[in-house]
This record gives structure tokens, sequence and C-alpha cells, in this order.
């Protein structure tokens, strides 16, 4: 079942407030519980676990900031 655009738009921003932040302190969290690694491979962590939480959604995302294909035309 594909979600029409005004659902996409609505879910991205409900992903956006409420999904991005409480993945960013489960993030934060379990990294907080290991021994601090190196900070390179700290960085390398953060910046992976930033990919990795948006793909399950990529198809919300997709074609959210276009102009509604269903709308009147301007």
């Amino acid at each position: 079942m594909a979600l029409s655009y005004k659902a996409r738009r609505r879910w991205s921003l409900v992903i956006l407030l409420i999904g991005m932040p409480a993945y960013v302190v489960a993030a934060v969290s379990v990294i907080g519980l290991l021994e601090r690694p190196a900070m390179w491979l700290e960085l390398l962590i953060y910046v992976a676990l930033g990919i990795v939480w948006i793909l399950p959604f990529k198809f919300v995302f997709k074609g959210v900031g276009q102009a509604d294909p269903d709308g009147p035309d301007k």
C-alpha cells in the first residue's frame, strides 16, 4: 500500500520531530555504555548510526520536498 503525498509529509514530520531525537538519545546511551573509543572511531560510529537510522524510512522522505503531484496546477 503506497502512502499518499500528504501522508508521507505528515509521517516525515513525525519521524523528524519524534523519531530522530529518540534515536539520538538511544545511540548516545549505547555509546556511553562502552569504554570510550578513539575519537576517529567514535566519529565513524556516529556517522554510521546517522546513516543507518534513515534507511528504513527512505520511502517516506522521497519526493516530500517537491510540489504535490496530485494537487492543482498553478
